[in-house]
């Protein structure tokens, strides 16, 4: 059988059952139309067929009679998951059910592995992930968060572009890690002779086009870190990182809480919206409270960057966090933070003020020495961004660099190195400034209200997959089971 090169349509199902809903029933409405999608269902009852077929808009039924539908015995033959073209009269059965009367068809393409049927969808969750071109015809849910997804990125867009902000785009390899604390994932560049890592962040090439003189920028980067893959992690995942000129952290977190208000109301309605069974409202503004304070309402414990450094180790052995030698008060304190805290921390809630030891690129509290103006967002126990006002000053930046390359050369992994360009274009004069990264992978998880984020990767990353033998027919791999 040929299949065809090309094929138009004049309607999509959305376009039929928006127009045609109130069409009475067991009435035709005059109106042909051609349509493809997937068949997903199909029935035979005697001389007459239905089927489903399934576009990206929706589903509408096919209604194909034996003496109105060419090659009948062949259309009730095609199996699930067949691409079709079809063109035929709207119309609306006896029973209500508005359809597409099959008048003439075409197979586009043909399923030839077991497609999953609508009652049974793929049972394996590994299989979703991996086979993702079929989970989204059988999981409407998948086909429900992706759109969220794309929408909730639309939004994002316009919202700040009717702020003032720029998007922009900046590399993906860079010469040396930088932007956050991560592992990179490193490659080698042939004609160049020379080792490139993925970023990690795009966060110190934006702050470089504030200095050229773009006083607000965006970029919805995909970035890379070498670490463990979990319901919250994967290597490869999404970020919305801004900076605003003239702008602290105060400002950056009105602008978050702000954004992510709108977000929720565009998108479920409300800013009153629920995660595993348990009420968030997302309205601001939202509480603000420091780190330490924190540690103390939730854990008993009063400490800070006073404490002195052996007491604060006892209580990482108390609480089994491993600890490294070359770690000092504010490492210590953001462990006992994230053991004690951040879990349990529904929110949302603004924690403040990191030691500057965890907070390389943040700029110094303007009353509290070594803490910084640095903040995260905690909703339903996960960090949804972080921010700050930034470090403007380039000696001082060149020392938190030198600090950080001490504690990576002390086998702290995910510590910086020194970046000189970045501190070159320091020197040429950064204005007050502050900025943002949104988890975007992690912000549509809420709102979507699902668990892990392999449910809003298209596709997230994976063991490898064990091989099949040579000899395995298509139909030895039957996804409904």
């Amino acid at each position: 059988m040929e299949l065809p090169y090309q094929f138009t349509t004049t309607a999509t199902t959305n376009e039929i059952r928006s127009e045609y809903a109130s069409l009475e029933e067991g009435t035709s409405s005059g109106k042909t139309v051609t349509i493809a999608g997937r068949l997903m269902l199909r029935r035979v009852q005697g001389k007459v067929a239905f089927g489903d077929l399934q576009d990206m808009t929706g589903r509408i039924q096919l209604f194909a009679p034996a003496k109105v539908t060419p090659e009948y015995d062949s259309f009730t033959s095609l199996n699930i998951g067949d691409w079709i073209g079809v063109t035929g009269e709207i119309m609306k059965t006896k029973r209500g059910e508005l359809s597409v009367k099959v008048e003439q068809w075409i197979v586009l393409a043909s399923a030839a592995r077991p497609f999953p049927d609508k009652w049974h969808g793929i049972t394996d969750p590994d299989l979703r992930y991996r086979q993702r071109y079929v989970d989204l015809w059988v999981t409407e849910e998948a086909r429900e968060n992706f759109q969220m997804r794309s929408n909730m990125l639309s939004l994002t867009r316009r919202w700040l572009e009717d702020k003032g902000f720029l998007e922009v785009e900046t590399p993906v390899f860079h010469p040396i890690p930088g932007g956050a604390l991560a592992r990179p994932f490193s490659t080698h560049h042939n004609a160049l002779d020379t080792e490139l890592y993925l970023r990690i962040a795009p966060e110190l090439y934006l702050k470089r086009l504030i200095v050229g003189g773009f006083e607000k920028v965006f970029e919805i980067a995909r970035v890379f870190r070498n670490e463990g893959i979990s319901s919250r992690h994967n290597p490869e995942f999404t970020m919305l990182e801004l900076y605003q000129a003239y702008a602290d952290w105060n400002d950056i977190m009105e602008l978050a809480e702000n954004l992510i208000e709108h977000l929720a109301v565009e998108l479920m309605g409300t800013a009153h919206i629920s995660y595993g069974g348990k009420e968030i409202d997302l309205t601001s503004p939202w509480r603000r409270a420091t780190l330490v304070d924190l540690i103390e309402e939730h854990a008993g414990l009063n400490v800070s960057l006073d404490t002195p450094l052996g007491d604060l180790q006892t209580i990482c052995d108390t609480l089994d966090i491993e600890v490294l030698p070359s770690w000092g008060a504010g490492k210590l304190l953001l462990e006992i933070y994230e053991k004690t805290v951040e879990p349990n921390l529904w929110g949302p809630c603004f924690v403040t003020e990191y030691p500057s030891e965890v907070s390389p690129l943040s700029r110094e509290h303007r009353q509290k020495p070594g803490y910084t103006e640095r903040f995260e967002a905690i909703i339903a126990g996960r960090e949804i961004l972080n921010g700050f006002s930034e470090l403007v000053d380039p000696q001082e930046q060149q020392q938190r660099f030198e600090e950080q390359l001490a504690q990576n050369k002390a086998g702290d992994e995910e510590a910086m190195v020194v970046d000189s360009d970045y501190i070159r274009a320091l020197e040429y004069g950064l204005p007050p400034t502050g900025g943002i990264g949104i988890g975007i992978d992690r912000l549509i998880m809420l709102l979507a209200d699902v668990q892990t984020i392999r449910d809003v990767i298209l596709f997230p990353t994976l063991r490898p997959e064990p091989q099949t033998s040579d000899s395995e027919s298509p139909e030895d791999q039957d996804l409904s089971s």
